[in-house]
């Protein structure tokens, strides 16, 4: 592709951006290991760290397998309960000392609700014990089930338990700091306005916890575009960052193999993170608003972009496919 073909294909871009995508923060576009493609909107820049909701699942899907790596945890079918010996079991509950970790990531647990209920949890002390008291029910690994805000703060009280660490700064010393990525500290909310309000700050370091200080699991992350790339680069080179082996080639694998699959939208699903339905299309981490890490290792590319929360935004993997990869999955 020509420079002048490829600076049509750019303005394209930016305006498909600004029509269509008009909540984005920031994109960051890497391919085979150099940046290629970075802007910011909405009174955006390259510092701006903002909430990117879900995305925050498959980082902790990272930092469980780091600490798997170093031996906290013994492997994905350990028991939960073996994390929590002091819990105890609602009277006729039994399936719950079934439930194992692989049954968290790959959103197979199964939950006592119906409606999941978001009120009670944001007003609990403890979302890992709220979470443990809805687990149950029916027999785990049967079916997925995708679990937004319950259910994964169970994995960072597991991460706290093993370790002895806060999930904050095990993340810190074992992925953050290595990456030169900063969050500076724990976001614990005193109103329902200031958790209101976090969603629509433009600058804000930091990841929500409850007031135990347990990192929340599904949600509640700050970071840059810039952030999210460097966690795309370091699956996309094997888990290698600057020679150091910061998380298994192993689990890079088997976390991004499919495990599971969401039926209603045919769509695999690893250890929280989605995977390309052709097989061909690497795999994502995905969150509200439009929020996006998506890593084709087939195509060397890495695209990490923040969003501010609307309703019904355009779906990212479209997005992508159909205007950043025929202009930067080629190396043009």
């Amino acid at each position: 592709m020509s420079e002048y073909c490829k600076s049509e294909k750019l303005a394209e871009l930016e305006a498909v951006i600004s029509a269509g995508y008009a909540n984005m923060a920031g994109i960051v576009i890497v391919k085979d290991g150099r940046l290629v493609y970075e802007n910011y909107f909405n009174g955006c820049t390259a510092e701006n760290q903002i909430h990117i909701y879900s995305v925050t699942k498959s980082i902790l899907s990272v930092l469980v397998g780091i600490a798997i790596d170093k031996g906290y945890i013994q492997s994905v079918e350990q028991k939960i309960l073996d994390f929590f010996p002091d819990y105890r079991i609602k009277r006729g509950e039994k399936n719950i000392q079934k439930i194992t970790i692989g049954h968290l990531l790959t959103m197979t647990a199964p939950y006592k609700y119906h409606f999941p209920p978001y009120r009670k949890y944001f007003t609990s002390d403890d979302w890992v014990t709220f979470s443990l008291d809805l687990l149950g029910g029916k027999a785990a690994g049967q079916k997925f089930r995708y679990a937004p805000l319950i259910g994964p703060d169970i994995l960072s009280g597991i991460i706290v338990n093993a370790t002895g660490q806060t999930v904050l700064d095990f993340a810190a010393e074992h992925l953050f700091e290595p990456l030169g990525i900063h969050v500076a500290g724990n976001i614990i909310f005193h109103s329902k306005e200031e958790q209101l309000a976090f969603s629509k700050v433009r600058d804000i370091s930091g990841w929500v916890a409850d007031s135990k200080g347990v990192n929340a699991g599904g949600w509640g992350l700050a970071l840059s575009p810039a952030d999210m790339a460097k966690i795309g680069r370091l699956y996309l080179d094997g888990g290698v960052w600057k020679g150091e082996q910061l998380v298994s080639e192993k689990w890079i694998k088997e976390s991004t193999t499919e495990h599971s699959r969401w039926e209603k939208q045919n769509l695999p699903y690893g250890y929280l993170w989605w995977l390309g339905e052709d097989g061909e299309s690497g795999f994502a981490a995905m969150g509200d608003g439009g929020n996006i890490l998506y890593v084709n290792p087939g195509k060397g590319l890495v695209v990490a972009s923040t969003a501010f929360l609307v309703k019904k935004p355009k779906d990212r993997i479209e997005f992508i496919k159909k205007y950043i990869e025929p202009v930067f999955a080629q190396g043009n």
